[in-house]
């Protein structure tokens, strides 16, 4: 299985040569090992209108990269920032998805207050 953190669209390996350990110990992985994570905002945040959305994945067989969705609408192009939110509560989702932009089962969601 590969381990791949995302952070907007920069990819950086995230494997512990030493341990070996998961990036998500503490979650389980889908049939084909996918897991993926939101690291920045947690869940409940006060953020302003604009911030930076950090996740990560671990790809398995079906799962190469994410999609982001605000308020259950598709971000396409996402670069990273979350931009123009209007003020109160919004749903920040990232979807495992395969090569053909197939959304899986894994997914993360949290709630952001917009001050």
């Amino acid at each position: 299985m590969r381990r791949i953190g995302l952070i907007g669209l920069g990819i950086a390996l995230l494997v512990n040569p030493l341990s070996g350990a998961s990036v998500f110990a503490a979650d389980k992985p889908t049939e084909d090992g996918s897991k993926v994570m939101i690291t920045s905002p947690k869940d409940g945040d006060k953020v302003s209108d604009n911030f930076e959305l950090k996740y990560e994945l671990v790809a398995g067989s079906q799962a190469g990269h994410v999609h982001v969705y605000v308020d259950n609408e598709y971000q396409r192009g996402f670069q990273g920032t979350v931009k123009g939110l209007s003020k109160g509560e919004h749903q920040i989702t990232v979807k495992a998805s395969n090569k053909d932009h197939t959304t899986g089962t894994v997914a993360h969601t949290i709630t952001v207050d917009v001050q």
